[in-house]
């Protein structure tokens, strides 16, 4: 028989507040339900993660396996497994509008971790999906090639002319999570509209070179090609030692939410939730965070970033698809981007 998950989490909380003497054989026994169905399999788009699989296995017995899907591949590969009744994982982890998706088809199971106790209300509000972390966008310079002195404070300072030909950035006319930052900073930065619009127009007019996505932001100012990325303060962890720093200290950091959920069809759903409670852990996430450079929502937890510990990070708002279209059409005729 399933076990309730509101139980399961209603228990747990009694045994850790109270310790009553009962309580850790059940804890056990729910545990050996899970370790007796020998592994978890683990569906996401997040990299180097292999780490926290070998903790897993090491700290609970249960066998974690890890593929990871492109998110072009995300979606149909789970609802086409879910449609031919073969649903492979258990868990699965992407930003949170393609799991918000997967619940609307029915995809996803609720699931309340305990471990999750301590995370903002607005990460655990939906039951059925979990949110660990902001993909946390900034800009990053080479502290070869720019002095801290000289570096944009702000948002608005990267459209002085001064960087005109200096900076590279995701394409703004279809890379999603950049589409979705531009428009987070007129709803959570600018006084106005009309304010950022005007920052737009001027990082724009610093005729910016466009990449593909996050991922090669980092190799021209490496190289010194580029002075400023519009990249990810992450990449100061997973490329070190190139000398990379981050900006604006006074913050915001916004970025689009990474999110966590079990799924309906789990074919070992005991270990599912176990993985889930692990993942959301304090061990798992200073994981994520140290070795990654990841900005998880575990209270305590942060990157070795100097500062990112006093900066405010706050996820964007999802994005409808049409409004994606209609900003990345407007921003294409912005930056000349195609």
């Amino acid at each position: 028989m399933k076990q309730p998950s509101f139980n399961r989490r209603d228990f747990l909380k009694l045994a850790g507040a109270a310790a009553l003497p009962g309580l850790p054989a059940l804890a056990r026994a729910a545990d050996a339900a899970a370790v007796a169905e020998g592994k978890a399999t683990f569906f996401a788009n997040i990299t180097a993660v292999q780490p926290i699989m070998d903790a897993f296995h090491k700290a609970t017995g249960i066998q974690g396996e890890y593929s990871r899907i492109s998110s072009s591949k995300f979606i149909p590969t789970l609802l086409t497994e879910a449609a031919a009744g073969k649903l492979s994982a258990d868990v699965v982890q992407a930003p949170l509008p393609m799991l918000e998706l997967l619940k609307d088809q029915g995809i996803l199971a609720p699931y309340r971790s305990p471990a999750a106790q301590g995370y903002p209300d607005w990460a655990t509000k939906d039951e059925h999906i979990t949110l660990f972390g902001v993909e946390y966008v900034s800009y990053l310079y080479n502290t070869q090639h720019v002095q801290a002195a000289d570096a944009p404070r702000t948002y608005q300072e990267l459209g002085d002319p001064k960087w005109r030909g200096q900076i590279v950035m995701a394409n703004p006319s279809n890379h999603a999570s950049t589409i979705s930052w531009l428009v987070g900073l007129k709803e959570q930065v600018f006084a106005s509209e009309d304010e950022w619009m005007q920052f737009v127009k001027a990082l724009a007019a610093n005729e910016p070179m466009f990449v593909a996505s996050f991922g090669p932001t980092p190799a021209p100012i490496e190289s010194g090609e580029k002075r400023i990325a519009i990249s990810m303060p992450k990449y100061i962890v997973t490329k070190a030692p190139a000398p990379l720093a981050w900006s604006p200290l006074s913050g915001p950091l916004l970025g689009s939410a990474r999110a966590i959920a079990v799924t309906a069809q789990a074919p070992r759903p005991a270990a599912a939730r176990a993985f889930v409670d692990y993942w959301l852990g304090h061990e798992a996430m200073s994981l994520l965070a140290k070795d990654v450079g990841e900005y998880v929502l575990a209270p305590g937890v942060h990157p070795p970033i100097p500062g990112i510990d006093q900066v405010q990070v706050k996820p964007v708002r999802d994005l409808s698809d049409q409004e994606l279209q209609r900003w990345g059409r407007e921003f294409g005729k912005l930056f000349g981007a195609r």
